[in-house]
């Protein structure tokens, strides 16, 4: 990565040559002596620099890197604690991280697992031997040098014996994912034994691609680690029963080194004839890096020769490995939990935008570039408090992509268009946003859908801040300028207002008739009536509109589907269902309806699956279609398959024909919104409230990559679901706090610009 204007020339009489990271700690260089050897430079950020604290914990970890200095670690050439920045360098060691190599190639094969675990075992060893407890052993803290793992940043580890810390009272630091019980509940209990925990947890990252103990926020991590036991799922046995042991709650119960080297060597595989030696990126992905994560030689490119001369950037992590600093209230966490804590991205906003020969992704759209905004500006009297506060959820934000523009709207979004491209705001609307008549009324927005140039959009007035009767509208934008089109007041009592296919459904003042009218202009297609005390909603499927209409009774037991002609609106065949239903799609030439489960509750959005039906369009006939197991979640139909994502994280792929488990893979993404299924590059997408985003092979269920968060502050309400939409090669998302934000799929990691 090349140098910042702001990044001094040398230090310490090494010449920086070029930059191989920033931390929490400071920013970490490239550099060389005047002989041309060459060093890793971290140099204290200057905020830290006047804090006596921290600059007690930098000589610390100077003490620490010198007492160790083995065979696999990075020892120290040169250091000066007590400079203006303090600065520290090391051994410079060709040879990507662990993270990096993951994010590459996905998870390591058993002869590199092997290699790994032992070299890894060694270095704990010396490192303990030193006196020296780590503290922080993670995936970006391991080097792949060619002749082994060499474990890096010693910047929180401490002596042994030393039980008092450098942290603030109740507070630890580390990495949630890969720390141990002892270091959230007590850290003066932290020994060896914490080390070994956090290898464990290493190990089977790097067995599967995930964390154990992996969740949606840190805090929800170090509850799992503090509480809840490990995920191992694709740990293969008996390499599963050693970690296991590692990853016990007490620490009197982990192995000693000694005996977990001679375990890893009996349980993990030596290297076949012609297997490399070396941790090496899979067949199928091997390409040249130009340049690792120290800056030198890919291990894993095709030739050494060729590796040696590859310079360039550095590759970056994309798993949710945040060093953050958490505190021991968040291990008691209730139903109205809420978390704050910042993005974790790399700083790499440089690297090429162009996907790898040969692999799944698209190139971007030209001129795109991975931004992040903002279209939370509430509306006069409206939501003062962005979507998703713990003040609740009082509205639907939504954003669509038509075209290169996103459009969103919201209880606190007036109407606004961002250039795909870039996240710039293209307009805002500037739609009256006080109840007719005035007073103190509050303003509700949602987003109808974008079509034929015109975004379509439901505007709720309200007489006061306590009421719950409003005065709707459906209002049309035009999408180039942002202009009213035109605008009807409906009754939505008994329909609901909606933008399906090309038509733009809304009522009479009375609520009996519904019309069908033009998205651009307004005009009307057809009017007709649906049957009297009913609430229907429209769906599209394939080319068949269809009305799901739901009895208003005390006591429902039956609602009816009719689908209606697209022409005239007359009902062309009605048929009845369970009144908890959903009309989901079509698969398999038959329309597909998901019935309630155990809960009486049925939503493609949030519900439980008991029973699929699946029914013939034109003769009503059904047949019912129960799965291995009942879903609760967000369900999308897709590619004859229905993709489920659970509030847990879980992700599955089931078939509505036959109720078969296609696969089923638990990530960090939890409470996520509706699953996206890209038929371009056969991916299944899911998104948090919090930002993060994963990324699934549709055929296996592999977790290709996951994202760390973005915003500052998510509830665990289920109100709201954000969604992935496919923009060319490029994805968009966005968070219940009005976050909008657009991603490379090839290079998830690039940090992004402001929109």
């Amino acid at each position: 990565m090349l140098l910042h204007k702001e990044d001094p020339k040398s230090v310490g009489g090494y010449k920086l040559v070029d930059r191989l990271g920033s931390g929490g700690m400071g920013i970490v260089y490239r550099g060389r002596s005047r002989s041309g050897r060459e060093v890793a430079v971290k140099v204290v950020h200057a905020q830290y620099a006047e804090d006596k604290v921290f600059r007690a914990r930098f000589r610390q970890e100077i003490e620490s890197v010198r007492k160790v200095s083995g065979a696999f670690t990075a020892p120290v050439v040169d250091a000066d604690p007590e400079a203006v920045r303090p600065w520290m360098a090391t051994q410079y060691v060709p040879g990507r991280s662990l993270a990096d190599r993951i994010r590459e190639g996905g998870a390591l094969r058993p002869a590199e697992l092997r290699q790994l675990a032992l070299g890894l075992v060694e270095a704990l060893r010396d490192i303990h031997r030193a006196g020296v407890v780590h503290r922080d052993l993670k995936p970006a803290n391991v080097l792949l040098a060619d002749d082994g793992p060499r474990v890096i940043d010693f910047g929180i580890s401490r002596a042994a014996e030393n039980h008092q810390t450098l942290t603030e009272t109740g507070q630890m630091i580390g990495t949630p994912p890969f720390m141990s019980p002892e270091q959230f509940t007590d850290a003066r209990k932290v020994g060896p034994a914490s080390d070994v925990f956090s290898l464990g947890a290493l190990l089977v990252f790097s067995a599967t691609g995930r964390g154990p103990f992996d969740a949606d926020s840190p805090y929800m991590t170090a509850f799992r680690v503090v509480h809840e036991s490990p995920e191992l799922d694709g740990v293969p046995q008996p390499l599963r029963a050693v970690l296991e042991r590692c990853l016990t709650k007490e620490a009197a119960d982990r192995p000693g080194l000694d005996a977990l080297a001679l375990e890893f060597a009996a349980v993990l595989p030596e290297p076949d004839p012609g297997d490399p030696g070396t941790v090496t990126l899979r067949r199928d992905v091997l390409r040249t890096i130009e340049e690792t994560h120290a800056g030198g030689a890919d291990p894993a490119a095709p030739t050494r020769a060729a590796a040696r001369r590859a310079r360039g950037r550095r590759g970056r992590r994309v798993r949710p490995v945040l060093a953050t600093v958490c505190t021991l209230g968040v291990l008691v966490l209730g139903t109205g939990w809420y978390i704050r804590f910042g993005p974790g991205f790399a700083d790499d906003s440089s690297v090429s935008t162009a996907p790898v020969a040969g692999s799944r992704w698209s190139a971007v759209p030209r001129g795109w570039q991975p931004w992040q905004t903002t279209v939370l500006e509430t509306a006069q009297r409206g939501e003062v408090n962005p979507l998703g506060t713990e003040n609740g959820n009082r509205g639907d934000s939504t954003c669509q992509r038509y075209e290169d523009a996103v459009y969103c709207a919201g209880s606190s979004i007036l109407p606004v268009r961002l250039d795909a491209l870039t996240g710039a705001t293209v307009w805002r609307s500037s739609l009256a946003t006080a109840a007719e008549g005035g007073g103190g009324g509050r303003n509700d927005f949602a987003l109808l859908g974008v079509r034929d140039g015109a975004m379509l959009v439901r505007y709720a007035a309200y007489a006061d801040e306590n009421s719950v009767d409003a005065t709707t509208r459906v209002i049309a934008l035009d999408t180039e300028s942002g202009d009213e089109l035109w605008s009807r007041e409906v009754n939505d009592t008994n329909i609901e207002a909606a933008l399906t296919g090309d038509l733009v459904m809304t009522t009479d003042a009375e609520g009996r008739l519904v019309t069908a009218r033009s998205p651009r202009t307004g005009s009307d297609r057809w009017t007709t009536q649906l049957p009297v005390g009913t609430y229907c909603t429209f769906t599209t499927v394939g080319t068949g509109l269809y009305a799901h209409c739901l009895p208003m009774t005390d006591d429902p037991r039956t609602a009816e589907i009719l689908r209606l002609d697209l022409s005239d609106g007359s009902v062309v065949q009605r048929f009845k269902v369970p009144y908890q239903t959903v009309l989901l799609g079509a698969a398999g030439g038959k329309l597909v309806v998901l019935a309630a489960g155990t809960d009486g509750q049925a939503s493609a959005e949030d519900g439980t699956s008991g029973t699929f039906l699946l029914v013939d369009p034109d003769t009503g006939a059904s047949t019912t279609t129960t799965p291995a197991k009942p879903y609760t979640g967000s369900v999308t139909l897709a590619a004859d398959t229905l993709w489920i994502t659970g509030a847990d994280g879980q992700v599955s792929a089931v078939s509505p024909l036959t109720g078969e488990q296609l696969w089923t893979t638990r990530t960090g993404v939890e409470h996520s919104g509706p699953p996206t299924y890209d038929a371009g590059t056969r991916t299944v997408y899911a998104a948090s409230p919090s930002g993060r985003v994963a990324a699934l092979d549709a055929a296996k269920g592999t977790l290709l990559w996951e994202t760390p968060a973005r915003v500052e502050q998510v509830t665990n309400g289920d109100a709201i679901k954000p969604a992935v939409l496919p923009y060319g090669g490029a994805l968009i998302a966005a968070t219940p706090d009005g976050t909008v934000f657009s991603l490379d799929p090839a290079h998830p990691e690039r940090k992004p610009v402001s929109g």
